[in-house]
């Protein structure tokens, strides 16, 4: 039988180093030159803390992280920017998630998306893995093709695989 695992993991380094490439890009800007900025990752919670002067600047902290994270070899979703930005005294405040493992929603989200498919495989969910078997290596590619046009706002690495 062969197998392999459906994961969402980031890598803490290269988040790392996308956040540092980020703070050094916004620092040398000539538009944020004596403005109000900090770019934390805090590694333990996987959370980004960004303050800036005013909402139109933490926005443009947010794009250029979006896109150094994206040249370091991270998907754009990893962030969860569904959370708003908040005044706290005269700087704009935001707290962006890193979204890091399956969750349970979205792993059975997945694996029903994957029997509706009406592929001879099989899905299973393991902590934040689903593990997917097949008798034939073909079957299990034509998931992963599949699961690349899935628009599920989490993004999926496919490893282990086993034939």
């Amino acid at each position: 039988m062969a197998s392999f695992d459906m994961v969402s993991k980031v890598d803490l380094q290269t988040l790392d180093n996308a956040i540092n490439v980020t703070h050094k890009e916004i620092s040398n800007r000539f538009d944020f030159k004596g403005s109000h900025v900090v770019i934390e990752l805090n590694k333990k919670e996987f959370k980004v803390n960004l303050e800036a002067d005013s909402e139109m600047k933490l926005n443009q902290i947010v794009d250029v992280m979006i896109s150094r994270s994206m040249k370091q070899g991270l998907a754009g979703e990893i962030y969860d920017l569904s959370k708003e930005a908040f005044q706290s005294g005269k700087v704009v405040k935001k707290e962006v998630p890193v979204r890091n493992g399956l969750k349970q929603e979205d792993a059975k989200k997945i694996v029903k998306l994957i029997k509706d498919s009406g592929m001879k495989v099989q899905a299973a969910i393991m902590d934040d893995i689903i593990r997917v078997t097949a008798k034939k290596i073909d079957d299990l590619q034509a998931v992963i093709q599949a699961s690349k046009g899935w628009n599920l706002g989490i993004p999926l690495q496919y490893v282990n695989m086993k034939s």
